[in-house]
């Protein structure tokens, strides 16, 4: 990716941008995946399509949040840049580029992890939607996975958090990548 596209990043107008994504009722994953679209030349109706699955938790599951994920998710496409000596790949003998690229990736994640973690208090869908919450009896009830995604209503607007959790995910990914450009120049 240009640099100089980098530190023309507009955060506001990207979370903007995520939440009305989010409001048009893109999951959280796509919402945020799709806003950083343009940044790698990738149609946003191609990044929908790659994110939609980890949305509500991973497939409603209530896990590592949608928003979370998309972050890694562009992590992989920052950190697996063509530039960073994977022009060619040689999927028959080498399924990874190489073990530096995997780690680098990978600290990048944990970054990403720890800052969404920091700023929400988990990285976990149930726990974010407080889900998780204990009894006055002392147990926690069991979570019911269905597919059936929720309408979205200004009562559903009202008791979740999701909007929140994309725009600190957008945020927190504005800041890797400005951050990124300011060591590399």
């Amino acid at each position: 990716m240009e640099k100089s596209r980098i530190h023309a990043i507009d955060e506001e107008q990207l979370v903007a941008k995520a939440v009305g994504f989010f409001k048009q009722g893109y999951n959280c994953s796509q919402s945020v995946a799709m806003t950083f679209a343009d940044i790698y030349d990738i149609p946003e109706s191609l990044m929908a399509r790659f994110s939609a699955s980890f949305g509500g938790g991973i497939g409603r599951m209530r896990e590592t949040c949608g928003s979370a994920c998309a972050m890694f998710m562009l992590a992989g496409l920052e950190v697996q840049d063509v530039d960073d000596s994977c022009a060619v790949l040689d999927y028959e003998n080498n399924p990874y580029p190489s073990q530096e690229l995997k780690k680098k990736d990978y600290e990048v994640v944990l970054r990403l992890a720890a800052d969404f973690r920091a700023e929400t208090g988990s990285i976990i869908c149930k726990e974010l939607l407080g889900l998780n919450k204990q009894r006055a009896d002392g147990t926690i009830p069991e979570i019911k996975i269905v597919a059936t995604p929720e309408a979205r209503t200004d009562e559903y607007y009202k008791k979740r958090p999701c909007i929140r959790m994309v725009e600190t995910a957008v945020r927190i990914y504005c800041k890797y990548l400005k951050d990124k450009a300011t060591a590399e120049s």
